[in-house]
């Protein structure tokens, strides 16, 4: 029997353009530059006692030519981001119905306290959010998985993951839990049904 439903958060809860292309459009850096050094900075920065994360991108925009303060940065960044209303909808509806409903995110603080204050809902209607800096896990590490488990005293069999990145999804089939690639709200509801959770 299915007791709880485990979903990432961006990409699915939360959308937005590439961060790589809209550095291209708006400041001319090639996502070929761009993306070593987003996948660089964000390794240390989704981890716990991590630095300011502006701090790691300070010298590649001043390399780059590219004149941000923190806040003009993280404006820049975050203030894309829209929330999935039919998304919420059905974690609203999830909620009702009984269902443990997690969030599991790689992300690191300055995100998650913009998300704080933005995105009231993912307080509201997950019963916890487990971000990497917090717990130190990034996915796809096995112990991000665990841990949210252990936590809650859930076994592998009990759960559904939803996520957008197809790697989360082969590491958590491994340990047994169902898991599925996210690829909207039509295919999202097709399993939940089937599932009998909706």
């Amino acid at each position: 029997m299915i007791k709880a439903i485990i979903f990432d958060l961006n990409g699915v809860f939360i959308q937005s353009p590439y961060l790589s292309d809209r550095f291209q459009e708006k400041f001319g850096i090639s996502a070929e530059k761009f993306l070593p050094v987003l996948k660089e900075i964000m390794a240390k920065a989704r981890k716990p006692n991590a630095d300011n994360s502006f701090n790691y991108w300070k010298p590649y925009l001043k390399k780059w030519g590219v004149e941000l303060t923190e806040k003009q940065f993280f404006d820049f960044w975050f203030k894309a981001e829209k929330k999935a209303p039919e998304m919420i909808e059905l974690a609203e509806k999830l909620k009702d119905r009984g269902v443990k409903i997690f969030i599991l995110s790689n992300n690191f603080i300055e995100r998650a306290d913009y998300y704080k204050k933005t995105f009231p809902f993912i307080e509201e209607f997950f019963d916890k959010v487990y971000y990497s800096w917090q717990t130190g896990f990034v996915k796809p590490d096995p112990e991000a998985y665990k841990k949210l488990l252990a936590d809650n005293n859930l076994k592998p069999k009990e759960c559904i993951y939803f996520d957008d990145s197809k790697e989360n999804i082969e590491v958590a089939k491994k340990l047994g839990i169902k898991s599925f690639l996210f690829e909207g709200i039509d295919n999202i509801k097709r399993l939940l049904k089937e599932n009998e959770l909706i």
